[in-house]
């Protein structure tokens, strides 16, 4: 259950980064959630029993589940760090971290190569875990992932109060609260471990409820950090497609009034071809052409009222806002990245 819990949150992740993969031009966080899911799909026991199977039964699902999960690990954190650094910190100095990552893929594979195995097992390490190649397999892996974590959580922690949206400040407490929880599932996995070593398996046992429920809320804490930004941003472009809407409409009379008398300061010929325009590039140049029809000929202004006065205000306000929130963007990494 514990398997299929984990493995349900992480591609609702995948769900949630899916709409918007077009108009992000990094797909670092999609890439490494589809690998991390990949990876615990694989630890189904169904999906697992099968495809052990078909490649002759000698748990090669499991190595290929925990490659993948380092991996994904691996990709995951040098998206968050290099979200939530400033000034392309977080991209400097990849070669030891690939390194590292290439050492570690390594370390599993020939430490995997010593286990006596005695056929296919969905419990892998409650099966051979009292066999020193395997406790030695399983720490790798771990203390891998604690490193890479702690690093990552560590690093949200640290810049989190310098972003300029609140939802990122948000989104990086979730993952920085993930991380810690993660640094807490790889000490009781190396305690297990350490247990299942010495024989005392009812020690082990008692600790298998902290694992399961620290698993459970490592996962959710991260799946919900970096879910948080796309879920945003989708709500803020509902939010002002609507608002553009309701200034479209009221920018029309004005329109109408100023711009709509002289044809001199069309951008564009034709009243087709406006209303043809998506609603924020038409409210761009409804504006534009009232502004320079209220500079060419300023006695247009007296035929405005003031609520019609307003909404021109409303549309300027309106339209200065992207280019702030750009030059915000710029200074803050992790508004690109997430």
């Amino acid at each position: 259950m514990i398997q299929i819990t984990v493995a349900a949150l992480i591609w609702l992740l995948v769900v949630c980064l899916l709409p918007g993969v077009r108009r992000r031009t990094d797909h670092s966080v999609l890439i490494a959630a589809i690998t991390i899911a990949v990876a615990l799909t694989l630890n189904v026991d169904p999906v697992y029993s099968s495809l052990d199977a078909a490649i002759g039964g000698r748990n090669y699902v499991d190595l290929l589940a925990n490659v993948s999960m380092v991996v994904g690990i691996y990709f995951l954190s040098r998206a968050i760090i290099r979200a939530a650094t400033p000034n392309d910190i977080g991209w400097r100095r990849h070669t030891p971290g690939t390194v590292l990552l290439g050492t570690v893929i390594v370390g599993l594979a020939f430490s995997f190569s010593f286990i006596s195995t005695h056929g296919s097992s969905t419990r892998f390490m409650l099966d051979y875990g009292d066999q020193f190649p395997a406790a030695l397999y399983s720490a790798i892996q771990f203390v891998y992932i604690g490193y890479v974590v702690s690093v990552t959580g560590a690093t949200c922690f640290r810049f989190r109060p310098g972003m300029s949206r609140p939802y990122y400040r948000l989104a990086f407490t979730f993952i920085g609260v993930g991380c810690a929880l993660a640094v807490l599932l790889v000490s009781l996995v190396l305690v297990m471990d350490t247990l299942h070593l010495q024989g005392r398996l009812d020690a082990m046992r008692a600790v298998s409820p902290a694992y399961d429920a620290t698993v459970v809320a490592a996962l959710a804490f991260l799946c919900v950090g970096l879910a948080i930004p796309p879920v945003a941003r989708r709500i803020l472009r509902l939010k002002d497609a609507a608002t553009e809407d309701d200034l479209v409409r009221g920018l029309g009379v004005v329109w109408d009034k100023t711009a709509g008398l002289r044809q001199d300061v069309r951008l564009q010929l034709g009243v087709e071809d406006l209303a043809q325009q998506a609603p924020a590039l038409k409210l761009h140049r409804m504006l534009v052409e009232v502004q320079d029809a209220l500079l060419v000929e300023p006695g247009l202004a007296s035929s405005l009222d003031i609520r019609e006065l307003r909404v021109l205000s409303a549309a300027e306000n309106y339209l200065a806002g992207p280019i702030e929130r750009e030059t915000k963007a710029r200074k803050q990494r992790g508004e690109r990245a997430l």
